[in-house]
């Protein structure tokens, strides 16, 4: 008899997206989904995996635009809408229009979140979306004796109200067409209440959609991170070349905003790539641009908390006969001399220092570097920090022992050296059964 074998590709995956689960759950986030993302065809998986985040709880704002909705339905009418400095001069005739469109794609919106079908990505979903006059308009008025008639902007949010909502664990939903105190109706552009929003719910994330994979280098290669001070170059560039409407050039300037008023994190991401809202969000590399106040990776000396994430990483080598076997009493105890990588709370990279200070050496020693990030300067980055911290102890070399990376060490400026180079209580330990090879650097 045959048996068929099942695939278990899945399990790692799964494995590694539950620190993620756990860490975006009761986090708030505000999606900002252009008129674009929903004219294409992979809008109902977007849709799809924004009900799969409620699911993992987390809190969602979802704002939507409307642009090539709003031109078509224009378009039909045959009504003109000129452009001043990149926003639509919206009179009363454009304005009946506007709401016609904008009311259309709500509930269209509404509608999908709403499907509980089964065989689908829905089934059993108990989703409530909920929009209300949450945002208050104010006009813009005259700028440079252009009037913008009923273009707006926000005069305020309710932000206890929206807060609400999240707590019942609902979904709001809310629009570019707001009210005023007045009772008139004014046409917003998304980014901006996307922005505002986020950044006075004190969102933990603001998410955007554009149709490349994220904001691309000169290679056409996705730029996986930016502090604003270098998104802010790169947004005046394409703002130059003419582009103030598209969906990069809108993320980039909410995103620039919301990150320096204290939204930590903005992920840009293709709208045209099924799946990529979950992997941006759940893998360890993501797929898109982040916008961050910070860089998500950092060098820093380990704690005891991060014990379990050196244990992790070291296993595996040591099962392999590349590390020495370290016992976690054996970690605890020794703590205090180990540096980590840590990125989005995961340790990635580790390696310890331990002082001879009679020699005036050290030992560079447990040097790990997570699977998935071996390609970049992390051991580099884990080197320059042990050196800084030998120097600061007054050491004048370090010296490693290692069976596998003998190349990489010679490469960052060691030198091969033997056994009696060693200080005489580290030669008494020397496993002449494993053959490490022997490296110092001067410091």
């Amino acid at each position: 008899m045959r048996v068929k074998i099942r695939s278990t590709a899945l399990v790692k995956g799964f494995r590694q997206s539950a620190p993620y689960v756990n860490a975006h759950r009761d986090k708030t986030a505000v999606i900002m989904l252009g008129g674009e993302a929903m004219a294409d065809e992979n809008f109902k998986n977007i849709v799809n995996d924004v009900a799969l985040l409620n699911s993992l709880g987390m809190k969602l704002v979802l704002v939507f635009g409307a642009r090539p909705q709003i031109n078509r339905a224009l378009n039909q009418y045959g009504l003109e809408t000129p452009y001043h400095k990149g926003i639509r001069i919206t009179d009363s005739h454009a304005l009946e229009v506007v709401k016609q469109a904008a009311g259309q794609v709500q509930l269209d919106i509404t509608a999908r979140l709403s499907m509980g079908l089964n065989n689908t990505p829905m089934a059993g979903a108990q989703i409530n979306v909920i929009s209300g006059n949450f945002v208050i308009a104010q006009p813009l008025g005259v700028d440079e004796g252009i009037d913008y008639c009923h273009s707006g902007k926000i005069r305020r949010i309710d932000t206890d109200g929206i807060q609400r909502q999240l707590d019942q664990n609902a979904i709001v939903l809310m629009g570019p067409v707001a009210s005023s105190v007045t009772g008139e109706c004014f046409n917003l552009t998304s980014e901006e209440v996307a922005t505002q929003v986020a950044i006075r719910l004190r969102a933990d994330k603001l998410i955007g959609f554009c149709s490349e994979q994220g904001v691309l280098n000169p290679d056409n290669e996705v730029i996986s991170e930016l502090l604003p001070t270098q998104a802010q170059p790169l947004l005046e560039a394409r703002e130059a070349a003419g582009d103030t409407g598209s969906g990069t050039s809108r993320f980039l300037r909410g995103a620039i905003a919301a990150c320096r008023a204290g939204v930590t994190r903005s992920h840009l991401i293709s709208y045209k790539k099924d799946g990529a809202l979950i992997q941006e969000l759940f893998s360890i590399e993501g797929i898109g641009t982040q916008i961050v106040m910070e860089r998500a990776e950092k060098v820093r000396q380990a704690q005891i908390d991060d014990i379990g994430g050196i244990l992790d990483l070291i296993r595996p080598l040591e099962q392999q006969g590349i590390l020495v076997r370290r016992s976690r009493e054996q970690l605890e105890q020794e703590i205090p001399r180990f540096t980590i990588i840590e990125r989005d709370g995961l340790v990635i990279g580790c390696a310890a220092l331990y002082p001879f200070s009679d020699a005036r050496t050290g030992e560079m020693a447990c040097v790990a570097i997570h699977p998935d990030y071996r390609d970049g300067d992390r051991g580099v980055m884990l080197l320059n920090h042990l050196k800084q911290r030998a120097k600061a102890k007054g050491l004048e070399t370090i010296f490693v022992l290692t069976t596998h990376s003998l190349h990489w060490f010679l490469e960052q400026g060691f030198l091969l050296s033997d056994v009696s180079a060693l200080p005489n209580t580290r030669q008494e330990l020397y496993n002449y059964q494993r053959r490490s090879k022997v490296l110092t650097l001067a410091l």
